[in-house]
């Protein structure tokens, strides 16, 4: 399997303020990894770092850091998006675009990122609605769904450009603990499928419930748990 996460020596910054140090992990294809720690311990600062919002600061010397063969150390704002099309983002506050229904929203997407055929677009809106139980919702407004339902939608978008990884922030932090676990069950499927997922989470059900690996952030550092 490939490395789809290689990060060695790597500081996180937050604006000026220095979040995480010595950062080093690796995350191998197929893995499901958990990401916990503390309030302001740094997880989500570490998630951004692997979608491009922030940048990893390397040692030229002595530090590197890959997502999905690309380079992040010093990697210049228009190589962007070619990474984030090979990723699925889950946002705990949804994001979804609250002027436009389900099927709108997941149409954007898919324009936005050079899809033309609209028997195409169509389909695989139809295809990823399937696959997270809301291929009836399609019409509807975010403002009509549960909390649930809108978490549904998002994993759909994160899943219409067949990503190899899926970064989930929180994804059931809103959620009540029935609706979370069928959230997990979803992207336990996904990951089952052959999907990498990286998961910030404060519930420390999910690991005993759904095992994977865990990386806690605690004093400005990333411990691996697994080899505790």
């Amino acid at each position: 399997m490939g490395t789809i996460i290689d990060f060695q020596n790597v500081e996180v910054r937050q604006q000026d303020m220095y979040v995480l140090g010595d950062v080093t992990f690796q995350v191998q294809e197929g893995d499901f990894v958990y990401i916990v720690g503390k309030v302001g311990s740094g997880k989500s600062s570490l998630l951004k770092t692997l979608y491009g919002e922030l940048e990893v600061i390397c040692n030229p010397h002595d530090s590197h850091a890959r997502v999905l063969d690309t380079d992040l150390c010093g990697m210049k704002q228009k190589k962007l998006p070619k990474l984030r099309r090979q990723m699925g983002i889950i946002f705990q506050d949804f994001q979804l675009l609250t002027d436009r229904n389900v099927l709108d929203n997941l149409r954007f997407v898919l324009k936005a990122t050079g899809w033309k055929d609209k028997e195409l677009v169509n389909q695989k809106i139809l295809h990823v609605l399937d696959l997270v139980g809301m291929d009836s919702k399609g019409y509807k407004f975010p403002h009509e769904l549960s909390g649930g339902e809108q978490q549904r939608i998002c994993i759909a978008r994160a899943l219409l450009n067949d990503p190899k990884l899926i970064l989930a922030d929180e994804p059931t932090a809103n959620l009540d603990p029935e609706t979370g676990n069928q959230i997990m069950e979803i992207l336990r499927k996904v990951n089952e499928s052959g999907t990498t997922v990286v998961m910030i989470t404060h519930n420390p059900r999910w690991p005993e419930e759904f095992p994977g690996r865990v990386f806690r952030c605690s004093d400005k550092h990333l411990e691996d748990m697994s080899v505790q």
